[in-house]
C-alpha cells in the first residue's frame, strides 16, 4: 500500500453532531441561524454566514467550552486512528472550542482552524487564511491539504468539505456531503465511524483518481 495522508474534518465527522451548530443552537439567534444557513452558497460565503452566525453569541468563551465538553461526542475509534495514522485536522470550527475536546479525549493532532474572539457584544472570528480558491470561489480548505507523496485520504461531512473532497484521492462520506458527492459523479466510501475507516485503510483499495478542476 502507499503512505496514506489522513485528513479529517472536525464538526460532523470527528464529532457526531456538529459542535458549531450545537453552539448557536444553546448560545446564539436561532432566527438569524436559520436565515445564514439557508444563504450558504445562494450569496454569501461560508465566512460570512460564519461570522453572521457568531455575532449572536454573546456568552463567555469558558462558560460555552464547559456546555460543549458536557454535550459533544466524539466517533468511535478516534483515538486509535489518530495512534495509526497521524492525521490532520482541517477544521472551519475554532482552535478554541476545538482544543478543549481534544484534550478531554487525551488526544493529541495536528490542527488547523479558524480562531475566534469571543466579545462580549458578540463573537467575532478570526479566519486563518482569507485567500479564495481558484476552483471554487470560496476561501475554502483545499489549499491547506498535505502535500506530498502517498494517497489523500479525506473525511469530511458537509459544505466546507466539498472542494477538498474533489482533490483527494480517497474520500469517506458522511451527512450532507455524499449527496453534492453523487451529483458530482465522485466515488466515496460512506463513513459511519473510525473503526470502520481504519479497517477500510488497512484493507487497501483503489485510490479514486481526482477530477479535473472546474
Amino acid at each position: 500500500m502507499p503512505p496514506v495522508r489522513l485528513v479529517l474534518d472536525w464538526d460532523g465527522t470527528v464529532t457526531e453532531v456538529d459542535t458549531l451548530h450545537l453552539v448557536l443552537e444553546r448560545f446564539g439567534d436561532p432566527s438569524v441561524y436559520q436565515s445564514a444557513e439557508g444563504s450558504l452558497g445562494r450569496g454569501s460565503s461560508l465566512h460570512e454566514v460564519i461570522a453572521r452566525e457568531f455575532a449572536t453569541v454573546r456568552a463567555p468563551l469558558a462558560e460555552v467550552v464547559g456546555w460543549l465538553l458536557s454535550h459533544a461526542t466524539i466517533r468511535p475509534g478516534f483515538r486509535e486512528l489518530v495512534e495509526r495514522y497521524r492525521p490532520l485536522v482541517l477544521s472551519s470550527g475554532f482552535h478554541e472550542l476545538i482544543e478543549p475536546i481534544l484534550a478531554r479525549e487525551g488526544v493529541s493532532v495536528e490542527l488547523r482552524a479558524n480562531r475566534v474572539e469571543p466579545l462580549v457584544d458578540g463573537w467575532r472570528p478570526r479566519f486563518r487564511d482569507e485567500r479564495l480558491c481558484e476552483v471554487c470561489g470560496e476561501a475554502c480548505k483545499r489549499r491547506s491539504l498535505p502535500a506530498g507523496d502517498g494517497m489523500l485520504v479525506f473525511a469530511g461531512d458537509g459544505y466546507s468539505d466539498r472542494c477538498a473532497s474533489l482533490a483527494a484521492d480517497r474520500v469517506f462520506a458522511c451527512g450532507a456531503l455524499p449527496d453534492y458527492l453523487d451529483e458530482q459523479g465522485v466515488r466515496y466510501e460512506p463513513l459511519v465511524d473510525f473503526v470502520g475507516l481504519a479497517a477500510a485503510l488497512e484493507g487497501g483499495g483503489p485510490p479514486r483518481a481526482p477530477r479535473p478542476a472546474r
